[in-house]
């Protein structure tokens, strides 16, 4: 086996930024174009509102809310499925990045098509077309990234390997989810040619593709047969799914990951709306508030990566916790002015950082220990369960946001925040049961027993 390096890790990150921008541009604008209604300062939003259904079906739920939530649920459904078929395949290219490089195409194509093809002159025919593509999104989705988290895993062989490797991927991550936010003001430069409308399809294209090519490059690159000897899981894929949530440090593990998740996608949801209607900030701003965050973020990094081994990934996960929880507590009482965004994107960085790295180094900590007491390597199901319970999450943050603000007033945005509020409270109690200085310490033993 060839030796791992963090220069093939950053290779492998390179991923990641690929589908972060993909995910990021549907997580962001779905919801700003397809809902609320423009003003003279954001003549945008709701661009393509008229095309589908927007009166509540049933109570406060909304087609588009049911849609979302749906389309989280098929694919958190999907996770454990592609999963045990990436575990137990064998083919000559490895259990993962065959996977990869087969879908990054199509993948970049349906994100194309979710801005495009539903705009025909039918309501009905929109409404069936844009719950078909996001469903067909989803799951191309899944099959890129459930094979990719698999990979940090297996990559992150030694436990200072799998720090970076979460370290590294949180970098791609949050760039790819920062480029996602300068869609209106790439639509914005491409108006005055082509309209308002076909300015933000030839936008999304072009993320599409940079995005596309990202995730090319470590399927083409790595070749996972020269790092790592992965033998097929034998093991069916919701026994295997089964078996891992009977894992109990796993369990206390993804309830927290659960709310979180919930949490954060509210806030992720209603980010433009915050910062539009609450704040009074036009929405070309938001990619100059995203990058302010994120770069404070990247700079937070190597101070999170370092402490992590000294302070314990617990201690520093809950305090991301209780600073996210500030984040939306002040959201939710802001005022109007762009300083309020500012103090935002500053406050938001700190949790970011942390939950943006060290999380996904848990789920790995737990899949090792779970291969060295088992002889078993089900990494792509840990982690495909882990994106099965926070995709529930998310599914249910759909359709709470979508519910509260269907009235669109000042009063039910600000509500998404305190709802945001008080579940990542919960969540930071909740992790507290997680145990991670018993697995390290049980990792340590059975590898020098070996």
């Amino acid at each position: 086996m060839k030796k791992i390096t963090n220069k093939l890790l950053w290779i492998f990150a390179v991923g990641q930024f690929g589908w972060s921008l993909l995910s990021g541009i549907v997580t962001n604008w779905m919801v700003y174009y397809y809902t609320g209604s423009p003003d003279a300062q954001n003549p945008n939003t709701g661009i393509f509102a008229s095309g589908i259904t927007q009166n509540p079906i049933l109570f406060r739920l909304t087609l588009f809310g049911l849609v979302l939530a749906v389309g989280r649920i098929f694919d958190a459904i999907t996770d454990p499925l592609i999963a045990g078929w990436s575990d137990g395949s064998s083919y000559k290219g490895g259990r993962r990045i065959p996977f990869m490089r087969a879908i990054a195409v199509p993948f970049s194509l349906v994100t194309i098509g979710l801005f495009t093809l539903p705009q025909t002159g039918s309501i009905i025919v929109n409404d069936v077309l844009l719950f078909v593509l996001l469903l067909v999104f989803y799951l191309f989705m899944t099959i890129f990234c459930t094979p990719y988290n698999a990979l940090i895993a297996e990559l992150g062989d030694t436990q200072e390997h799998r720090i970076n490797v979460s370290t590294y991927i949180s970098f791609t991550f949050i760039a790819g989810q920062s480029i996602s936010f300068m869609l209106p003001n790439v639509a914005g430069m491409l108006e005055p040619m082509v309209g308002q409308t076909m300015s933000i399809r030839l936008a999304v294209a072009l993320m599409a593709a940079i995005a596309c090519i990202a995730m090319l490059v470590p399927s083409l690159y790595i070749h996972e047969r020269d790092y790592i000897d992965s033998k097929p899981s034998k093991t069916k894929a919701f026994s295997s799914l089964l078996k891992t949530f009977k894992n109990g440090q796993f369990r206390r593990f993804v309830y927290s990951d659960v709310i979180y998740f919930f949490a954060l996608t509210l806030f992720q949801t209603g980010l433009a709306f915050y910062e539009t209607k609450l704040m009074g900030i036009e929405d070309t701003w938001t990619f100059v508030l995203t990058a302010t965050m994120t770069l404070i973020s990247v700079l937070l990094y190597p101070l999170v990566n370092k402490l992590a081994p000294k302070l314990g990934k617990k201690r520093l996960i809950i305090t991301g916790f209780f600073a996210y929880a500030f984040v939306f507590l002040i959201t939710s009482l802001c005022g109007q002015g762009l300083y309020w965004g500012f103090i935002i994107a500053v406050l938001a960085a700190v949790p970011m950082a942390i939950l943006g790295i060290l999380p996904q180094a848990c789920v790995a900590d737990v899949a090792e220990l779970s291969r060295l007491e088992s002889g078993e390597d089900r990494s792509g199901m840990f982690f495909a369960a882990r994106t099965f319970a926070f995709k529930m999450g998310q599914a249910l943050a759909m359709v709470v946001f979508t519910s509260v603000t269907v009235s669109e007033t000042a009063g039910s945005y600000r509500m998404t925040a305190v709802i945001a509020t008080v579940t990542c409270l919960i969540g930071a109690c909740l992790f507290f049961l997680y145990n991670e200085r018993m697995i390290l310490s049980k990792i340590n033993m059975l590898k020098a027993k070996a």
